[in-house]
């Protein structure tokens, strides 16, 4: 499932303190008479206008997440699988990495990651720092070990710079995931329409768009689907209401979900409900990429899950509302 994109319309502030510069992500909307306080009865909240990272961190962070030295033959970096110009995940239905061994899930995006409760679509891991071990590792991404990945980034000169005057360790594990989580914190997509409606501009959309969303509460979408990144706050079964995967066919081990992390029965088929933050840019959707449009996705969700099959302007008046979440990134231009 892929969500994520495109430019903070930010200004970056940068001041010192005990550890080093800190960079603040003001995204600077003025207030005016036109803007009202986000109504606290919405199960939706804006994501935050400014996000607090360490600038050095965060710049170290980023340059270790585009290179690939991280993988042993130079061909891998964490860019591959999250292009952050194409709403941070491959747009693919499961990565394929040549030398690798295929991807089993569809890649989820890295924008807005920070929110999410638990990370993984099975929900394995509650932190940043902690499922950073499953990319380098994983014979499906870097194929690699945290200490062979050291070793290489210790024989480059820039790096040993860059490290030492950060972290007075140099070049560890600690520090090397310290860097790209500080910098992975910092890819947030605030400013989106519907946060700028939220927020009071009343004129951030259109009739149709407010439509699509009064439908996604009444239809029962917004059950799983609320909070600051849209989902991403709980876990669920596919097929709440029918048997997704009895129709499917043929299930595989990362249709089991949740059941590889726990191994209890009552997780079998239970996933972390996926954020719908740049949901219309990170296509195709769910955790084997089986839904190629939003619109596919949209109407399998209201038969699996709730029950209710919508009809054509149902589904497009959803959909209109869900491209009202597409954000913005710091660092580039929208897909």
């Amino acid at each position: 499932m892929s969500h994520g994109l495109a430019i903070f319309v930010a200004t970056a502030l940068v001041a010192c303190n005990g550890e080093g510069a800190t960079e603040t992500a003001d995204v600077n909307l003025l207030e005016t008479a036109q803007t009202r306080a986000v109504s606290i009865d919405d199960p939706i909240e804006p994501i935050p206008l400014r996000v607090e990272v360490d600038a050095r961190k965060r710049a170290l962070g980023e340059r270790l997440f585009r290179d690939p030295i991280l993988s042993p033959d130079g061909a891998v970096a964490c860019t591959t699988c999250h292009d952050l110009a194409n709403g941070g995940d491959d747009g693919r239905t499961k990565s394929d990495i040549v030398g690798r061994t295929p991807a089993l899930v569809n890649t989820p995006s890295i924008f807005n990651a920070a929110f999410n409760f638990r990370l993984h679509w099975g929900g394995g891991y509650d932190e940043l720092a902690a499922q950073l071990k499953v990319p380098i590792e994983s014979p499906r991404v870097m194929a690699t070990s945290f200490d062979e990945v050291l070793s290489r980034l210790r024989t480059r000169p820039d790096y040993r710079d860059a490290f030492a005057g950060i972290y007075p360790e140099g070049i560890t594990q600690r520090s090397f995931t310290d860097a790209i989580v500080e910098f992975e914190r910092s890819l947030v997509t605030p400013n989106a329409a519907f946060d700028r409606w939220l927020r009071g501009e009343a004129d951030a959309l259109t009739e149709r768009e407010k439509e699509g969303y009064s439908i996604f509460k009444s239809h029962g979408c917004i059950s799983c689907h609320q909070g600051v990144n849209v989902g991403g706050n709980m876990f669920q079964k596919l097929g709440v209401m029918r048997e997704f995967f009895e129709e499917r066919g043929t299930v595989t081990e990362a249709d089991l979900g949740r059941y590889n992390v726990t191994k209890r029965d009552e997780d079998r088929h239970v996933f972390r409900v996926p954020s719908l933050r740049n949901v219309a840019v990170t296509g195709p959707y769910f955790h084997d990429g089986s839904a190629e449009t939003l619109e596919e996705a949209v109407q399998i969700m209201s038969v699996y899950q709730l029950g209710r099959p919508l009809d054509d302007d149902q589904v497009d008046a959803i959909v209109a509302f869900l491209r009202t979440l597409t954000g913005r990134y710091e660092g580039g231009t929208r897909p």
